[in-house]
Order: structure tokens, then sequence, then C-alpha cells
């Protein structure tokens, strides 16, 4: 599998998020796009599968097919900047800002929202034949995907506020583990089975995934599901944003670096001395 030790594929989480800071506008907006796209795309996959089959474990093992083909294309998620670009900031990378890792999160964050409310266009359009009738039944279902997961939560006031966090938090220990899994070999089998374990996690346990959200709730609006926009802001995607960024920091990007850069010899100037890759 090709296997790189931790000290050596956090060095290159680090490198990552300093690239990441650095690229171009019109870069990181398409990358951004395509990654929304084609995520969005997964998750229609997966509701598709849960609904034709009734069993919401066999679409939990390939909704990770999106997250496969978009990181092996190099585009961006909002959940894996989030981890990645903090980094180069915390290792003082010559040149980074926090005006610039907050320019990256927010550039990826409209191209993410940009691409997924495409495909909700699109599977909005598909599942009513061009809003002519009424949604077919995997419309449906995503539809009262979004009725639950916002009205749902602010039916329990504070409480489901906090559970909203907490499984934004959840999901991007997860995803976030998955970005590090595109890391941790050199080879393509390698990399999909490392980002494969988490993502189906996540997935399964129905934590909240703000990329995700941006396709499944855009698409209940559109279908005429009974919800606002504004249930789906606060009762969903700005507390699952904020979730997923302490979430992954805290118990993938913080950890990981703690533990095998901030403890690594000749540290100089915020730069780690290039690691030996392993045979």
């Amino acid at each position: 599998m090709s296997y790189l030790a931790p000290s050596e594929f956090v060095t290159k989480m680090v490198d990552a998020g300093e690239s990441k800071i650095f690229m171009s506008t019109r870069d990181t907006i398409i990358r951004a796009y395509m990654a929304g796209a084609i995520l969005a795309l997964a998750a229609w996959f997966a509701v598709t599968i849960n609904v034709n089959t009734g069993q919401p474990l066999i679409g939990a093992l390939l909704f990770p097919v999106g997250f496969v083909m978009l990181y092996l294309l190099g585009f961006d998620l909002l959940t894996g900047v989030f981890v990645l670009s903090p980094l180069a900031l915390i290792d003082k990378r010559p040149g980074v800002t926090l005006g610039g890792v907050l320019r990256n999160w927010g550039l990826v964050f409209v191209g993410n929202f940009a691409g997924a409310f495409t495909v909700a266009f699109m599977m909005a359009f598909v599942t009513t034949f061009g809003f002519t009738q009424a949604p077919d039944k995997v419309g449906a279902a995503i539809g009262n995907i979004g009725e639950g997961r916002t009205l749902g939560y602010a039916a329990h006031g504070a409480a489901g506020m906090a559970t909203l966090f907490l499984r934004g938090m959840l999901c991007n220990w997860m995803v976030s583990t998955g970005v590090v899994g595109a890391m941790i070999s050199t080879s393509v089998p390698g990399k999909v089975i490392a980002m494969w374990m988490p993502i189906l996690v996540f997935f399964y346990m129905v934590f909240e995934h703000s990329v995700v959200n941006m396709f499944l709730f855009p698409s209940g609006l559109l279908l005429g599901a009974k919800f606002s926009i504004m249930d789906y802001l606060i009762w969903n995607e700005i507390p699952t944003v904020l979730g997923n960024l302490v979430g992954g920091l805290a118990f993938t990007g913080m950890t990981l670096y703690a533990t095998h850069v901030m403890t690594l010899p000749k540290r100089q100037a915020g730069k780690v001395a290039k690691p030996r890759v392993a045979a």
C-alpha cells in the first residue's frame, strides 16, 4: 500500500494547507465547485439506493465513491480546508496569514454551494419532469430529509441546536480523517481504502456534513418541502459549518499536528525538516 508514517503524511497536510491558501481565486472556485457537485451527485445516488432497496447500509457503503472521486481529481471541500489551511498558519509558513485562511474558507464555501446547488436544481428538475408534476419517490424522500433535519432540531430548542452542532463535529472528525486518508498512501488502492472507511461511518451514522446539506436542503426547498430558507440556515447550515470546523480541526488536524509535527527536531522558521519517505 506504500504507507507513509504519520510524521510524513502530517507534513504533507501542512504543505497542502499552504498550497491552498496561495491558490488563485479562479482555481479555488473551480475546484470547490466541482467538489460540491460531485459530492451532491453521490448524495443523490445514496438516497436513491436507500429508497429503492430500503437498506441504508447499502447507500452508506456506496456513497464514498463521490468523495474518493473528488479527492483523486484534486478538488476541495470546505470540510477539508477547515483542517488543512489552519495548519499552515499554526506552522508559521512564510506569507501565511489569518486573512489568507479565511479567504480560502470563504471561496471554497461559495464554490461548494454553487456546485451542490447546480446538482440540486438538476435533481429537482429530473424528479418532477421539469416541475410539471409532483416529485417521484426519491425527490419526496429528499424533501422529507430537509424537513426532519431543520424543523426536527428546532422542535427541541437549545438541545436540538446542541445536538446539531455535535453531529457536525462528529461528521468532520470522520470526513477529515478521510481527507488525511488520501495522504497516507502513495498508491491509488491505498488512498481509496483509507478514504472509504471513515466516510462510510459518517454517512451511515447520519452526521451533519455542511456540503452534503448544501444539496439536500436546497433540493427540498425547490421541491416544495415545508421549511424555509431561514430554517435551513439557522437550524442546519450555520451550526453544521461551525461543528464541522471545530470537529475536524480539534479531533484530526490539531491532534495529528501536535503529536507528529510539533515533537519533530530541527524545526527551522516554522518549516519541518524533509521527512524520509517510507519504502
